[in-house]
């Protein structure tokens, strides 16, 4: 498969902090990449690059078009919808006015039919259409933050650790949905997970980052059954 996304020699840095130090990796398009590291090895930062939220040196193409220098807006209009890490849920708004923000770029009219698609995946959430988010259990969040991402009918879904605090079942709940979204929606996905073990089952395709450079990459199926690749880094 062709490239969706592709970073070669990228760079990126808070301020006079370097945190990314010329990585190269790619997703293709209709694929699954995960994207893996301990804490601080720069896999959110990598999210926030390709975002447009920080500054970054090297090359960034999106379908073969460069993205460097655009505008965190301009680049949600090329189709790219990020989940971040902690959700991004709007406590005080309802599940329906999270979900429309999420398609509020969109000007056809198939936005309705969009909302009873997902609602196909998630019929909690049509449960609690009115009510408001912060009232949500952290599932249901993560729920409707995977929603109101999708609703966005993205090229690109970037997930930021979306099993983070929540209980084993409902990780593997959301899973099993997400599966179902990889196959029928026929969007491509790079997912930052530290559950390695999780993200390497999803994955078709995986990088491992160490400190802001990549150090191992492959099929996620090979670099799962590497013993030495899961004692040194994975930890499993």
């Amino acid at each position: 498969m062709p490239a969706l996304l592709e970073a070669k020699g990228l760079h990126a840095a808070y301020g006079e902090t370097k945190v990314l130090h010329g990585i190269d990796f790619q997703v293709e398009e209709g694929g699954v990449t995960a994207l893996l590291g301990a804490n601080g090895a720069g896999k959110t930062t990598t999210l926030r690059a390709i975002c447009g939220m920080l500054k970054v040196q090297g090359t960034l193409t999106l379908g073969g078009r460069s993205i460097v220098g655009v505008a965190t807006e301009d680049i949600v209009r090329l189709g790219v919808a990020h989940v971040p890490d902690g959700r991004g849920t709007f406590m005080e708004l309802t599940v329906e006015e999270n979900m429309r923000l999420g398609a509020y770029v969109r000007r056809d009219k198939g936005i309705e039919a969009d909302f009873e698609r997902m609602f196909g995946y998630f019929p909690r959430l049509k449960e609690r259409f009115r009510q408001q988010a912060g009232t949500l259990s952290g599932g249901e969040q993560q729920m409707l933050a995977i929603t109101r991402a999708l609703l966005l009918r993205p090229r690109l879904l970037l997930l930021d650790e979306p099993s983070f605090g929540l209980a084993p079942l409902v990780v593997k709940e959301i899973f099993h949905i997400m599966r179902r979204i990889r196959d029928e929606e026929k969007v491509s996905i790079l997912l930052v997970e530290q559950n390695a073990s999780l993200a390497l089952a999803f994955a078709e395709d995986a990088y491992l980052l160490e400190t802001g450079r990549i150090v191992v990459s492959g099929k996620a199926h090979e670099i799962s059954k590497d013993e030495s690749i899961r004692r040194s880094y994975l930890g499993y």
